[in-house]
């Protein structure tokens, strides 16, 4: 599949005569120009249109932007805390960057996703810069690649750790690549720098990865040099100047700290089911893949090309880092006993390098014809894909299914338009890849977020139910939930900022308050209560209600 991504600026170049120079000039300039408006306008779309379209999701989002909050109103950079309780689980980085967010911009679901949406960027455009520096040629589509992944897309607007992670870990890893190619110690201190951020983005699983990574890479060169290099006393130094005061600190203050971080968050989350996220061991293979959509059908013969050119020892040392990079992060997360989605992220970058690697014509194997048909066709219907599921988007979030008495439509253009894709690559070759995968894309998220997010709002997040709360509540009543979802009352602590009781575990305010329950339970809220109960509406888009509970 050679030349199946091309560069502008070598296309560019190869076509204008050496000898009208000034016209060079003007178009190599003007080709600078479009790749740089695209290497900032495509991120910036996928990664920060209507980012507050819906608001905090999950769990995780609201419980880390409350985190953030507390912290900066106790003005305390230290010791995390969640209802005025130390909330050790994460390390600060992200909670640094929200506080940071919330003093500029105020406290809101936008602020509280920006931390992520800056290290998204960061991190394409490191990836840019990585290329264009050491891979010249191929850098725009690169950058292009990862900013339009779903994995990447997906977390760029979450408000949690897995990004700054992610975004710390892949610019380490690259710094080090550097160092190795060239030799060149700031790349070995950059690498240190960015390992010791990922540390308190996430804690030692960002060294650990690293190290296994470079101990396999230098055993498949058959040199232990490469290994005991890295090992450079200054940039350790440098290293423990960045992450160590923060950990020595929050422990000084929180004995309990090593216990919950380190037993509890780290070794027993990877060694038993403790938090509940149990899955198969193969969970990541597909989610893997899922995570490199739209570029997923690429992903797949790029792997397979690349393993097999491994095999033979054909191919260049960054194909071969590329490839442990991604192996030591999947089976690594595939052993833990607790799985979540987030947690293979740090592999997305380097599969994204390898997909641009393998289609701007670097592979050095040929793909037969009917082999790139096949590959151009199925690229092609997942582009179409892409497209049906964003115009029923409504359905699969309401219903989690799709109503094919009413895809009839929505079938049709995604079937027009995956004839249109296939048409075009093989008209014009791979030069047309770019456009024929951004375009359903950009397509596919802008009819999601139009139709999806408001969905995704009412059945998923907290906001709307305080919006109710607020216009019923004048007074800005204590509210505690009974057999309501947790992220319902991690979502209320964050939108009404304050401590969210809970009937279930004998947190009964003492005065009058609210309660959120689920349906069908205002007996029993008046029993536990022993007090009257008045019904005061409900929200059915997430089955709950709402009740004045008097004071004694």
């Amino acid at each position: 599949m050679s030349g199946f991504l091309t560069s502008s600026p070598q296309r560019t170049q190869s076509h204008t005569e050496k000898g009208h120079r000034g016209n060079h000039t003007i178009v190599k300039n003007s080709s600078r120009f479009t790749n740089w408006i695209l290497l900032l306008a495509v991120p910036a779309f996928f990664f920060l249109w209507k980012l507050a379209a819906f608001g905090l999701i999950g769990a995780d989002e609201p419980r880390y932007a409350q985190v953030a909050r507390e912290m900066l109103a106790r003005h305390d950079w230290v010791t995390p805390t969640l209802g005025g309780i130390p909330w050790l689980e994460k390390p600060p980085l992200y909670y640094w960057q929200a506080m940071i967010a919330f003093r500029f911009f105020g406290v809101s679901d936008w602020t509280a996703r920006l931390p992520s949406v800056f290290d998204a960027f960061l991190m394409v455009l490191g990836v840019y810069w990585f290329l264009r520096r050491f891979r010249s040629g191929s850098e725009l589509d690169g950058a292009l690649v990862l900013a339009t992944s779903v994995g990447i897309v997906g977390f760029a607007r979450a408000a949690s750790t897995d990004m700054p992670l992610t975004a710390t870990f892949t610019i380490a890893m690259l710094a080090w690549y550097a160092w190795f190619e060239r030799g060149d110690k700031k790349y070995l201190a950059e690498f240190y720098a960015f390992l010791a951020l990922a540390s308190l983005a996430k804690g030692p699983i960002a060294p650990f990865l690293a190290g296994v990574l470079i101990l396999i890479f230098a055993a498949v060169q058959r040199s232990a040099k490469i290994a005991l290099k890295t090992l450079w006393i200054p940039g350790l130094l440098l290293g423990c100047a960045i992450a160590l005061p923060w950990y020595c600190l929050v422990q000084l203050r929180n004995p309990q700290f090593f216990h919950e971080f380190i037993m509890e968050h780290n070794l027993a989350r990877f060694g038993s089911n403790l938090y509940h996220h149990p899955e198969p061991f193969w969970y990541y293979i597909p989610v893997t893949f899922l995570g490199w959509v739209p570029w997923s059908i690429i992903a797949i013969a790029t792997l397979v090309t690349m393993i097999r050119q491994l095999r033979n020892q054909v191919g260049d040392t960054l194909r071969t880092f590329l490839l442990i990079w991604i192996g030591v992060v999947v089976i690594f997360f595939s052993m833990s006993q607790s799985k979540l989605p987030g947690y293979v992220l740090p592999m997305i970058p380097a599969g994204a390098i390898l997909i641009t690697r393998f289609v701007s014509g670097q592979s050095s194997e040929k793909i037969a014809t009917w082999l790139q048909f096949l590959l151009s066709a199925s690229h092609a219907l997942l582009g179409g894909a892409l497209v049906f599921a964003a115009l029923v988007v409504q359905y699969l979030v309401l219903e989690h299914r799709v109503p094919w008495d009413a895809a009839g439509v929505p079938l049709i253009v995604a079937t027009v338009l995956a004839v249109a894709i296939l048409v075009l690559l093989v008209r014009f070759d791979s030069r047309a890849l770019r456009l024929a995968t951004l375009v359903p894309t950009i397509l596919a998220f802008a009819i999601a977020m139009r139709f999806g997010a408001l969905r995704l709002d009412e059945t998923l997040s907290a906001r709307p139910v305080a919006n109710e709360l607020a216009n019923l509540d004048s007074h800005h009543l204590p509210v505690a939930v009974f057999l309501a979802p947790r992220e319902t009352e991690f979502g209320l602590a964050f939108y009404r900022n304050q401590i969210i009781s809970n009937y279930q575990m004998r947190q009964i305010p003492p005065g009058e308050h609210i309660v959120v329950a689920a349906q069908g339970f205002q007996r029993s809220i008046a029993k536990e209560s022993g007090r009257n109960v008045t019904h005061l509406g409900n929200f059915p888009p997430q089955k709950l209600e709402y009740f004045y509970v008097a004071a004694h």
